[in-house]
């Protein structure tokens, strides 16, 4: 009788299991922080969500911290109650926060690419502090880009483009200020890396 060989293939690499469960964790965060919220002028709320599209794309770089905020998204579409006030589904994106949510995706990816400079993450020790400050001040924009202009088109014709824009001005200066809290804890964290 021959003994067989058998060779064992590796399908999904050891890095990438990791960066899927770092999404998924980044994910479910993201989902904890907008029960954190208030409601606001306009349907859209203070929430805490930023924390999550912030990390995502420092920690996790383009690609995959854009999945991460991609599987926050689809997992509330399909009926998982994460958004902000544990609302769900096609109807809540379809409302005045939509834009946000979207924004949140393209955010995170645009983060991570200024942040990392590739498309592959790089380790958090090499980020600049200045990269980090670009990164995080391009994704508010980013974000804000998507969801103004969604919340004017649903405000009808008694919301003017700069009535919408301005009623998220207090939320915009908040959001920067959110930005600033992981610019500084990220900042901290490679310091102490740096010494060992």
């Amino acid at each position: 009788m021959s003994q067989e060989h058998v060779e064992s293939v590796e399908l999904v690499s050891a890095e990438s299991v990791a960066y899927l469960t770092a999404s998924v964790l980044i994910a479910s965060l993201t989902a904890v922080l907008a029960q954190l919220s208030i409601p606001f002028a306009g349907g859209v709320p203070f929430s805490f969500q930023p924390f999550g599209i912030f990390f995502a794309g420092i920690l996790l770089g383009p690609f995959w911290g854009g999945f991460s905020l991609l599987v926050y998204f689809v997992v509330g579409i399909a009926g998982v109650p994460v958004f902000s006030n544990f609302n769900v589904g096609l109807g809540y994106v379809f409302g005045p926060t939509g834009g946000f949510l979207i924004g949140f995706i393209f955010g995170a990816f645009i983060l991570g690419l200024l942040v990392h400079r590739s498309v592959e993450p790089r380790p958090i020790q090499h980020l600049s502090t200045l990269s980090m400050a670009v990164g995080l001040t391009a994704a508010i924009v980013v974000i804000y880009a998507f969801g103004v202009p969604w919340l004017w088109l649903l405000g009808g014709d008694e919301l003017s483009f700069v009535a919408a824009a301005a009623s998220m001005a207090p939320l915009f200066v908040m959001d920067f200020i959110k930005a600033g809290i992981v610019l500084g804890l990220v900042a901290s964290g490679n310091e102490l890396l740096d010494r060992f």
